[in-house]
């Protein structure tokens, strides 16, 4: 059996613990990494001389552990490709409202092996699940450059209930010591890992929850997104039904409008039935409607969105009594769908390599 990675915030605790300090040392390292936004021990003046030293030498001189390579910007989105240990890549995505809220896009897996045939990130395939400070760290960049962490949201790239660190991640940043997020704030995608909705459920039930759906057909949802076979759909309505009964939260559902395949009155009246049968008549599910962001490396490609399409669509399930709501599309002039900002750095890097050798 493979021995647990310890997090950097683990191995600190153990550093202090051999060098037998007092348990407050842990709380003023905190302090100073999440309220004073110091990264770097030998700027944490707090701590003895010698104690500064024997975490440096253990630990390193920045607590980060992703780089930033590129950062794209539009008016209120900003992308940034982050590189891991392993020459492995990540993107991260801040987007800020007119409010002054600030949401983060964050990612839990570099790559990703489900194979959804829209999406670019699945073309990369799984490089890596990240660990619990890779997802977390994210965001601390952004922090201590200065944002405000306003809400959470793990629906960058990769399956978050697919990554066993998902979950330990979720205790960071709920830590009180650390990013003292409520769980309101978090909200997690899933494609339908059920066993892992069942422990969202029992163990972390204010956490927002959202299911991509994109076809209401069985078949068509299999041929669109393979772990349909694995978690069939009817069996993930009922995990979710399962779910709304225990925490008494609605569950959104993601609805990716893919032009000529799944974006018909048919597929629009079925949505609303499939919804319309479950627990409460549907009424605490809310259907997200999302236009198809075209991506250059998906292992599919399809039209562009025909907005009367997308109007019809959504009046369709307003007629039917389904909450609905069409996304508001952000940072498509800086390619903001999952994976394209790594699909042009990999591209980008292997003609270099070619033009170099």
């Amino acid at each position: 059996m493979l021995q647990k990675q310890l997090t950097k915030y683990q191995q600190i605790e153990k550093v202090l613990k051999e060098c037998q300090q007092p348990n407050y040392r842990m709380k003023q390292i905190l302090h100073c990494i999440f309220k004073e936004k110091k990264t770097d021990f030998n700027e944490m003046s707090v701590l003895p001389k010698n104690l500064r030293d024997t975490l440096t030498t253990e630990i390193g001189t920045s607590l980060l552990t992703v780089e930033p390579l590129i950062e794209q910007k539009s008016q209120q989105v900003r992308k940034v490709l982050f590189n891991l240990s392993g020459d492995n890549r990540i993107e991260t995505v801040n987007m800020t409202y007119q409010a002054g809220w600030e949401s983060f896009c964050i990612s839990s897996q570099c790559g990703c092996n489900l194979g959804c045939q829209f999406c670019a990130t699945g073309k990369i395939g799984l490089r890596k699940n990240l660990t619990a400070e890779e997802i977390t760290d994210q965001v601390l960049y952004f922090l201590l450059k200065g944002h405000q962490i306003d809400s959470i949201s793990f629906m960058g790239m990769g399956e978050p209930l697919a990554n066993p660190h998902f979950f330990e991640a979720l205790d960071i940043f709920m830590n009180p010591d650390m990013f003292q997020l409520s769980p309101r704030r978090l909200s997690v995608s899933t494609i339908g890992v059920i066993p892992k909705i069942k422990r969202l459920t029992a163990e972390y039930p204010q956490v927002h929850l959202t299911f991509s759906l994109h076809s209401p057909f069985d078949e068509e949802r299999s041929q669109l997104m393979p772990i349909n076979k694995s978690f069939p759909l009817l069996k993930v309505m009922d995990t979710l039904d399962e779910h709304i009964k225990v925490t008494s939260k609605k569950v959104y559902i993601a609805y990716i409008l893919l032009p000529d395949v799944n974006d018909s009155l048919t597929h629009a009246v079925a949505l609303a039935d499939l919804l319309r049968s479950r627990y409460k008549k549907g009424k605490l599910y809310h259907v997200n409607l999302i236009r198809y962001n075209p991506t250059f490396d998906a292992p599919r490609t399809f039209k562009q969105v025909d907005e009367k399409q997308v109007k019809l669509f959504y009046q369709t399930l307003i007629s039917k009594g389904i909450k609905v709501t069409i996304r508001s599309q952000f940072g498509i002039e800086i390619d903001a769908a999952c994976g394209q900002l790594y699909g042009n750095y990999e591209i980008k890097n292997k003609k270099t390599i070619q033009v170099n050798d």
